[in-house]
């Protein structure tokens, strides 16, 4: 049996704060506003798991009125939604996502990123893609001061 997750995410590009998408901080004069580190990619893989094993959403298991876990690394909310997966008895057949952003530019980084998520995933990089896009100047992310993510994921019932 097979599932498919949907997730997306956005955040507010701020100063004062670190770019960290898909677990990789990237030289970047701001950083994405959040309770948490404001991983974005993450957060919507994140999401796209537990939307597959129909359990809601980050926000339910990490609320952002919750002080404890104020500036939690998303690699750590990436490892609780992926235990609830294991849990159900899944796997992860392939992730495949979308971060649109006009500035900075992500090609020369993409590798690093797919690499890294696969390490965090437990997966091949050949299981990973990451897409870099730009919003054509369109709303908040093409009037660069946001960045958005989308992924979706396919599972795998383990036998």
């Amino acid at each position: 049996m097979m599932r498919v997750g949907f997730g997306e995410d956005i955040h507010l590009l701020v100063e004062g704060r670190p770019l960290i998408l898909g677990g990789v901080k990237l030289p970047y004069e701001k950083g994405l506003l959040g309770h948490s580190d404001g991983d974005a990619l993450l957060h919507a893989i994140s999401d796209a798991l537990l939307g597959a094993i129909g359990a809601g959403d980050i926000g339910r298991l990490f609320p952002p009125s919750d002080p404890t876990i104020k500036g939690i690394d998303s690699a750590l909310i990436l490892r609780k939604c992926l235990g609830l997966v294991a849990k159900e008895g899944y796997h992860i057949v392939n992730v495949d996502a979308n971060v649109v952003t006009e500035e900075p530019r992500l090609r020369p980084h993409i590798d690093g990123m797919v690499a890294h998520l696969a390490s965090l995933l437990g997966v091949n990089s050949g299981q990973v893609s990451i897409k870099a896009k730009t919003n054509e100047g369109c709303d908040a992310v093409g009037e660069k001061k946001a960045i958005r993510c989308n992924a979706v994921v396919l599972l795998e019932k383990d036998v």
